[in-house]
């Protein structure tokens, strides 16, 4: 999607979040409309934190013991600032992209997901690098070289757009909507026959 030069705000990019979350709730609504004793039921609200937020209030955790600890406490969350490094530690959080998301207007919806005891991340999503964003991430990515390239070079130029985007996992809120505890089951593929005999077991049907 298209954004002004005004619009590449963190604002802009919660707002975003937000409409997203409004969907996935719609999404769980229908559902249930259709098949009420199979929805698994989502929080009413998306909380928002940074990464750096993360590591001063659990600088002894992993980046993603700290996003299953905020995802348990809150059910949903958007985890923003992700790419760069970290304050106390030195390190990044998440490896992001140089010139893909601009690391201090991105992140990822992720979700509480009790069926698995852990986070389940649906989409990673950001407003799009501009000029600035894009020559401070390649020289911290040590990836300067990448500026001779085609696109990075019109970027840099500014003789391209402003945009957000981003992917949302289908399989993956297939199995949020659902209660799913394995991707097998809302999507077709080929599975070991150990895999398939294991999850028999435990009364998961592999599709």
């Amino acid at each position: 999607m298209g954004l002004g030069k005004g619009d590449r705000t963190e604002a802009t990019l919660k707002a975003t979040v937000k409409q997203i979350f409004k969907v996935i709730k719609h999404m769980e609504h229908e559902v249930w409309y259709k098949y009420p004793q199979a929805v698994h039921h989502l929080p009413d609200e998306i909380h928002f934190v940074t990464t750096q937020e993360l590591e001063d209030r659990w600088p002894e955790l992993t980046p993603m013991e700290r996003e299953d600890k905020i995802a348990k406490e809150l059910g949903c969350v958007f985890v923003m600032k992700i790419g760069d490094k970290l304050q106390r530690s030195g390190e990044r959080h998440d490896g992001r992209a140089p010139d893909y998301d601009d690391w201090a207007l991105n992140g990822d919806i992720i979700f509480w997901y009790e069926p698995l005891g852990c986070k389940l991340e649906v989409s990673s999503m950001g407003i799009r690098v501009s000029e600035k964003s894009l020559a401070e991430q390649l020289k911290k990515a040590g990836a300067e070289e990448r500026a001779k390239l085609p696109f990075h070079r019109a970027l840099l130029a500014g003789e391209l757009p402003y945009t957000i985007g981003g992917g949302i996992g289908q399989s993956r809120l297939c199995m949020l909507l659902l209660g799913k505890a394995h991707v097998g089951e809302v999507q077709a593929s080929l599975w070991p026959e150990s895999m398939r005999e294991e999850c028999d077991k435990v009364g998961i049907h592999l599709l």
